[in-house]
């Protein structure tokens, strides 16, 4: 992983494999089974990083030899909460990498005109505050989603939050540091700038509409 000098709370994890997805998301070409596919395994890729800290309770098991010392997470350790809609195409590669992860939802949709976040949904598992939660979304870019999703999450008792992103632009970064700087941010890339409308250059287009074949 490696954190970004001048965009604090952010860290882009440059793994060659991560490089190399990334290149083929972006890819005009790249059809919505390989799209989808890809976002999946750069969810796990960057989960990966971002559960290098997880606490484990320890405990013994029965090898076929002997007892064992062996170290397991506590139940409820990992809550996933993608952000509605694009978001859930993150969510099967984390759980191929903690399958007992359980997962809430958070509904948002960005103006069009405004460029700022409407709630309409939020439904987080019991306990979720008792351990890690990843909010997840493909797109870090105008960053108003974001930010109004990890408000909520706070505001029900969340303390160990983590963003996960493929894709990210400085401007999105900025506005969640600036609103919530004690959540990391982990992202596939950071690319250059928003344009006119707030789609991050270059970029990989709508994720939702990639990710689900709508317009």
């Amino acid at each position: 992983m490696t954190p970004h000098a001048s965009l604090p709370g952010l860290t882009v994890v440059a793994h060659p494999l991560v490089r190399h997805k990334v290149a083929l998301l972006r890819d005009t070409a790249t059809p919505k089974k390989l799209f989808a596919e890809l976002a999946e395994e750069l969810a796990m890729l960057l989960a990966y990083e971002a559960t290098s800290d997880l606490p484990l309770e320890r405990g013994t098991v029965e090898t076929p030899l002997e007892s064992a010392p062996a170290e397991r997470l506590p139940q409820e350790a990992v809550t996933l909460v993608p952000i509605l809609r694009a978001g859930l195409g993150m969510v099967p590669g984390v759980l191929r990498l903690v399958p007992t992860a359980r997962v809430g939802h958070i509904g948002l949709f960005r103006d069009h005109d405004s460029l700022e976040p409407v709630e309409y949904y939020c439904k987080i598992p019991t306990g979720a505050e008792r351990g890690q939660v990843f909010l997840l979304d493909p797109m870090l870019a105008t960053g108003g989603s974001a930010v109004n999703a990890a408000t909520a999450l706070k505001q029900r008792g969340i303390t160990r939050l983590k963003f996960l992103c493929l894709v990210a632009a400085p401007e999105g970064v900025r506005r969640f540091h600036d609103a919530h700087p004690d959540v990391p941010i982990l992202a596939a890339a950071l690319d250059r700038e928003l344009n006119a409308h707030g789609y991050i250059l270059p970029g990989l287009g709508d994720a939702g509409d990639r990710l689900f074949g709508t317009k």
